[in-house]
């Protein structure tokens, strides 16, 4: 079948209907009768100030005629990325790259790749797919989870799923990877919360409190913070991860109490908080999730914080403490402190390092864990200005010509040899390794407006849109400030344009921020304390 006119591509992006994976064009009739239920539904969910009860505004037509091309060009590649399951859309595949011989895994959806597109298509007023997403995940949940002989927690959410369509019998059949194809063999940490953080944005966005309250939701998420709330060894209220087990999947250094994971585990909880039923079940959850967000609050904000100050302290920490009046709780040694951190740390400005625990601290910037604190409020306000304060005093080491590095600095040489075991892919100041991620736009956007600040975000835009639509939305860029394509970066990576997507339609309505961050709640707010010693 003949591809559609670009023309026809745009008339029905701007009508609220994206074009199937294989470009059949929809018909006029169609596009008119989505339009109508689209707007009649919002009308009945919403109230009468064109705001629905979670403060997110109601999808406008006149928002989507954005007369920037390479907006067109966004949504044109997001639409081409969908996936569809026995005729319905239910995810956008990683990579629509064309000129790749070799999908890899790249031609699946993944849980955490998805977030992104499903806050683009539920800012768009398209939230069927995102509602499709979330069913479909969760009945992969339900699957009998190995690798090789050893059976993987009920709550496990998987990394990804791929859609095989048998053209001849006409059937389409999903097959989940919870970890056993990833390079490593780890299960994806990360994929739970994510999916608990989108339902709430789902929630938010339309004002659908049925399907958050569906026993099978209520359920799924039970499953996923019991797999995270159970009792055991435990002497801290974060939680213990492997290497690989997050948007970084490959060996970093990351193993321990990682950043991402601790913020992700946050805004999931108090997420969830917010959805669960108060029925019996319920509400022995929701007694643990609150005892589990003081400690983790309380914890994060005192010893993972990091600023001018606190490395003044470290630097001068006793070590070998013993009793409850120790100082130097973890037995960070201060000569294990880099030298790259004293030019780093402005005089102003701080953010949660990248790992605590025992005579360890990673002192490296990691970006998706710090906007997560912002927008989730494990970082104070206080803590949330200090670290745009960071950004924009360290412009040229986090943002430089692309936003946005993953994490600073880059290791190197021997470092990067032992910790990365010589990893080809994560070389010094490529992919995970000190790379830039045009996805992280998006995260960046909504932190600099929940701050306040909304001029650090049109700065970095201004810059991802000198490159991106020319350079084929690459998956990364290399080098120390992000100037070259990621030397193994798939173009037209979904999440790419994604990204730029939502931190548009972002700083054009700002209250869509309010379906992904969270405000600070009173009782979050515990006098930081670190021991009786403490002056």
């Amino acid at each position: 079948m003949d591809r559609p006119k670009k023309r026809d591509v745009l008339r029905a992006v701007n009508s609220m209907s994206c074009l199937s994976e294989n470009g059949e064009k929809k018909g006029a009739e169609r596009i008119r009768a989505v339009n109508s239920t689209s707007l009649s539904l919002y009308d009945s969910a919403h109230s009468l100030d064109g705001r629905s009860g979670w403060d997110t505004p109601v999808f406008s037509m006149k928002d989507s005629l954005d007369p920037n091309p390479m907006v067109t060009e966004a949504w044109e590649a997001l639409c081409r990325s969908q996936v569809y399951f026995r005729g319905k859309p239910v995810g956008t595949i990683a990579a629509y790259d064309p000129a790749s011989e070799d999908a890899l895994n790249y031609d699946q959806v993944f849980v955490r790749d998805f977030v992104p597109s499903a806050l683009a298509f539920l800012m768009k007023g398209e939230s069927e797919i995102v509602k499709n997403f979330l069913l479909k995940t969760l009945h992969i949940q339900g699957q009998d989870k190995r690798i090789d002989r050893f059976k993987l927690g009920d709550g496990a959410m998987p990394a990804s799923f791929k859609v095989l369509h048998n053209p001849i019998k006409e059937t389409d059949t999903i097959i989940a990877d919870f970890g056993e194809s990833a390079i490593g063999r780890v299960a994806p940490v990360d994929s739970g919360f994510w999916w608990i953080i989108l339902l709430r944005a789902y929630t938010k966005s339309t004002g659908d409190l049925s399907l958050a309250e569906r026993p099978e939701c209520q359920k799924g998420m039970r499953l996923i913070l019991s797999l995270c709330l159970s009792e055991g060894f435990d002497t801290f209220p974060t939680l213990l991860c492997a290497d690989g087990c997050s948007m970084i999947d490959r060996r970093m250094g990351v193993y321990g109490y990682p950043i991402e994971i601790q913020a992700l585990f946050f805004m999931a909880l108090r997420s969830a908080l917010s959805m669960l039923k108060h029925d019996s079940e319920g509400k022995e959850l929701m007694d643990k999730i609150v005892k589990r967000l003081h400690a983790l609050s309380f914890h994060m904000r005192s010893y993972f914080w990091l600023d001018f100050q606190q490395l003044n302290d470290i630097y001068r920490y006793k070590t070998e403490e013993y009793s409850h009046t120790a100082v130097n709780k973890f037995n960070v040694i201060p000569d294990s402190i880099p030298d790259w951190i004293f030019d780093f740390m402005p005089l102003r400005g701080g953010y949660f390092v990248g790992n605590v625990s025992p005579a360890h601290m990673d002192f490296r910037w990691f970006a998706l864990g710090n906007c997560i604190a912002v927008l989730s409020s494990l970082a104070t306000p206080e803590q949330s200005n200090a670290i745009m304060d960071l950004i924009e005093a360290r412009w040229e080491e986090l943002v430089g010509e692309m936003p946005l590095k993953i994490c600073y600095p880059a290791m190197e040489s021997h470092e990067w040899r032992i910790v990365t075991g010589c990893d080809p892919k994560n070389t010094r100041w490529s992919y995970h390794n000190g790379g830039s991620w045009p996805v992280l736009l998006w995260l960046l956007t909504a932190a600099s407006i929940k701050t306040g600040r909304p001029q650090i975000a049109r700065r970095a835009i201004d810059l991802a849109e000198a490159r991106l639509l020319k350079d084929g939305w690459p998956e990364y860029y290399d080098g120390k400030s992000g100037r070259f394509i990621g030397k193994q970066a798939r173009k037209f990576q979904t999440w790419s344009t994604a990204g730029y997507l939502v931190a548009k339609m972002m700083m054009d309505d700002p209250t869509h921020v309010g379906m992904i961050s969270m405000e600070e709640e009173k009782h979050m707010k515990p006098l930081l304390k670190r021991s009786s010693s403490w002056t």
